[in-house]
């Protein structure tokens, strides 16, 4: 090892959620930790562009717009003049500046020396470190958490100023009136009905026929139908194929089914890539698949043994929740620590469209799949009186139980707090809990929880039929 080469037991690329997590989990070890971020700011995705940024405009989108006050008789609440970008932007930066405050205090809580720079393998234990002042760093165990970036397919003209992907979307210096959002995926829908929120006309375009797929079928429909209520026209089975700049400043996209759209913008939510092309993993030894996702094994351990992968790097779920798991796993998994905790197979699912929509455990296609009889219990919203307090309409709770001991195999919930809510039902999976739990459990009233009551007395109801 070169005297320039300083020696650490892990080192941490990337400085999003899953590098965060994985950083705090082995200091906390006492282990002597480097955590390499090319940004000048911790939080990665989750905290600047993705996570974090979007879900602060949407809710800026729900109180600038009365979106929550509109199932209330007599009560409007929306904006009575037009809403500026800086309306719709200042809560944003005022909380992304916060996170990136706190989580630096964390760094320093824990005694991990933090690199900005861009991180690149030399061997599988050496990592260099460009930047004002270049650096060798070396370590006994690796976690590459380098998170990903927006797909740009071919074809899309980026540069055109009316053309955004989910990073440069938060660039915008005016609200569009009209927008056209290319993938129907979490990112396309959850922007979709931001936006929506706001009044503007959204086009959402894919080339499949179904909304989520990975959600339960009943929730994807329930979700579709309320979108379109909210004003999103959906174009199912289209694709883009090409887009003429008008003197207007509008983009006119012709889709191949030769419909023509006149929008302000157009946004491409087309997947997104792992941010693995330039940490020369070749020298590593380590393998990369198909959008530079690294292939993991149940301990986020890669090929070679002492290099780990967690968070959107790996692909799917690439959510902030998942990914900070999976290095808190991959860390206790590095350090001979997994006994102290075993992954839990049951990781919530959550999409911040409007309505929220929420997930945990099997689906009915899941279990219909495996053969498993089981019953459902759904409690609508309206079924309890803070649903109706709230004036959600539209949202559900649903639970699905093994028919033989009612035994609770998924959650799924549509609705205000429908993230939150999901939450108990998560817990009752954790710990194998059945029908009973609910019957026997006190809720505050009036909550949403109560709809557990409801639910699981409407499947044992059906056990009974």
């Amino acid at each position: 090892m070169s005297e320039n080469t300083l020696k650490f037991d892990l080192i941490v690329i990337g400085g999003g959620p899953a590098g965060v997590v994985g950083a705090t989990t082995a200091a906390s070890m006492g282990k002597k930790v480097a955590l390499v971020e090319y940004r000048a700011e911790l939080g990665g995705a989750g905290a600047n562009t993705g996570t974090v940024p979007s879900k602060t405009l949407r809710e800026t989108a729900l109180a600038l717009s009365g979106v929550r006050s509109r199932g209330l008789y007599g009560v409007d609440l929306s904006l009575r003049r037009e809403a500026t970008v800086a309306d719709f932007l200042r809560h944003e930066q005022h909380v992304k500046a916060g996170l990136n405050h706190s989580l630096s205090q964390r760094m320093d809580a824990w005694n991990t020396e933090v690199y900005c720079g861009s991180a690149a393998f030399a061997d599988s234990h050496t990592v260099c470190v460009g930047g004002d002042k270049p650096i060798s760093l070396q370590g006994d165990y690796i976690l590459v958490a380098t998170g990903s970036a927006p797909a740009r397919p071919p074809g899309f003209p980026f540069e055109c100023r009316e053309i955004y992907d989910s990073d440069t979307i938060l660039d915008l210096d005016r609200l569009p009136g009209t927008m056209a959002v290319v993938g129907a995926g979490v990112i396309g829908s959850e922007y979709a009905s931001t936006f929506a929120a706001l009044g503007a006309s959204i086009h959402l375009i894919d080339g499949h026929n179904a909304l989520l797929p990975f959600l339960d079928a009943e929730l994807s429909r329930a979700l579709t139908a309320v979108m379109e209520k909210n004003g999103i026209r959906f174009h199912w089975g289209d694709r883009p194929r090409s887009y003429r700049q008008e003197e207007s400043g509008k983009v006119t996209v012709t889709l191949e089914s030769g419909d023509q759209l006149s929008v302000d913008a157009v946004l491409v939510a087309s997947g997104r890539k792992s941010n693995t092309e330039t940490l020369n993993l070749a020298a590593a030894g380590v393998t990369v698949g198909d959008r530079g996702i690294i292939p993991v094994d149940a301990s986020y351990r890669t090929n070679v043994p002492h290099i780990f992968a967690a968070g959107d790097v790996i692909g799917f779920p690439a959510l902030a929740s998942t990914s900070m798991q999976q290095a808190r796993y991959a860390i206790r998994a590095a350090f001979n620590a997994a006994e102290l905790t075993q992954p839990s197979r049951f990781l919530p699912t959550g999409v911040y469209t409007i309505p929220e929509v929420s997930m945990a455990g099997e689906t009915e296609e899941a279990l219909q799949q495996a053969g498993v009889e089981y019953v459902a219990g759904r409690a609508p919203y309206a079924r309890s009186a803070r649903g109706r307090i709230i004036g959600d309409t539209d949202g559900f709770l649903k639970l699905l139980f093994r028919r033989s001991d009612m035994r609770l195999l998924g959650v799924h919930a549509m609705g205000e707090q429908a993230t939150e809510l999901v939450h108990i039902g998560m817990i009752a999976l954790m710990t194998s809990s059945s029908a009973d739990l609910f019957d026997e459990a006190c809720f505050n009233v009036p909550t949403l929880g109560a709809l557990y009551k409801v639910a699981a007395f409407e499947a044992s109801l059906a056990v009974k039929r």
